[in-house]
């Protein structure tokens, strides 16, 4: 008799992984602060910069940190609750847009360029999108959890630093319909204009969120349920990279909303899920800066960006390398024959 084939993963065994979750480097953290201690500047005149370095000794579990291999890891996936006009573009758009980064014509790929790092795109059945959402679950447990388990291949030996960013038609809406079920508050809360939709395209998008989440309100037992429900491939393959690069010892930066808001279904699994990674830059979609509160997350840049596809946490990584050249390459007082602090 025919049986079905075993599912790559599972959503328990996922769960189990956030318990082997590896905590921070407290050592190597406090040898950045202590080589800080003794720069030709004064005590924290670089800022953040100081607390940058010293995140990325903590979670590189090494001093100094290093920014030799970066990888910006983009994931593209299309949703089912695009077919309700909920953005300006058409799902179509997606695969378009796989095809211009594997060309080199995106932005992203002049970012990465720029930071000498390289960049994976990870196609997830375009062509087969996930339900719609206000019908009924976006995703089957085995989708999910199949998702995931892809999502932790970007995470490979060599890579020093993650940047994750994503593609994909509609995903600003699954993003606001994640962020309610895991947080609450009303729909208009964390709808925005996404690629530009206003007047009645935006209450479609209001309304579908809501919906979505009073039709899987049942359903939503745990963050991985809601992501289950709500949420979509390429976020679900977001949550598995970050596990894997806990796992790995490497530090995350993550791109705008959409990223933000995978992310937020490890956190509000556990809230110390995202203690390694970092936001690169704040998206003017207003459900970001709502969420970044909730995290207790500051985003490195704040430039007004609104692309997607890992751009503000790429560009995110020339200021980590400039906090690591400072901190590596600036004299200390006594070989500068610099004079410190007066008692």
């Amino acid at each position: 008799m025919a049986t079905s084939a075993k599912p790559a993963a599972t959503l328990n065994e996922i769960r189990a992984l956030l318990r082997e979750l590896p905590g921070p480097d407290l050592e190597s953290g406090t040898a950045a602060i202590l080589r800080e201690r003794t720069l030709t500047k004064p005590a924290g005149a670089l800022g953040r910069l100081e607390e940058l370095t010293q995140w990325l000794s903590t979670w590189q579990t090494k001093h100094p940190p290093v920014i030799n291999h970066p990888r910006t890891a983009v994931f593209a996936g299309n949703h089912g609750v695009a077919a309700r006009g909920v953005s300006a573009y058409p799902a179509a758009v997606t695969a378009q847009m796989v095809g211009n980064f594997i060309a080199g014509g995106a932005a992203v790929n002049q970012l990465c360029a720029a930071v000498d790092g390289d960049l994976r795109v990870y196609e997830m059945a375009l062509d087969q999108p996930t339900q719609d959402f206000t019908q009924g679950p976006a995703m089957s447990e085995e989708a999910t959890a199949r998702a995931i388990a892809y999502g932790m291949m970007a995470v490979e030996p060599g890579v020093d630093l993650l940047a994750l960013g994503e593609m994909g038609i509609g995903n600003s809406t699954v993003a606001a319909a994640l962020c309610l079920g895991l947080f609450g508050g009303e729909a208009q809360d964390w709808v925005g204009p996404g690629t530009g939709v206003e007047g009645e395209a935006l209450a479609r998008k209001v309304a579908a969120v809501a919906d979505g989440v009073a039709a899987n309100k049942a359903a939503m037992t745990d963050p991985f349920e809601v992501l289950r429900t709500v949420g979509g491939n390429e976020l679900a393959a977001i949550v598995g990279a970050i596990i894997a690069a806990r796992l790995a010892r490497v530090p995350v930066v993550l791109d705008g909303f959409a990223c933000t808001a995978a992310a937020a279904v490890l956190f509000a699994a556990d809230r110390r899920a995202l203690d390694h990674c970092v936001v690169g830059h704040r998206s003017p979609e207003p459900g970001h800066s709502r969420l970044l509160k909730l995290l207790g997350k500051e985003p490195i840049l704040d430039l007004g960006m609104r692309l997607g596809e890992g751009s503000g946490a790429t560009l995110a990584i020339q200021v980590l390398k400039a906090a690591i050249a400072c901190h590596t390459g600036m004299a200390t007082f006594d070989a500068a024959k610099v004079s410190g602090r007066s008692a």
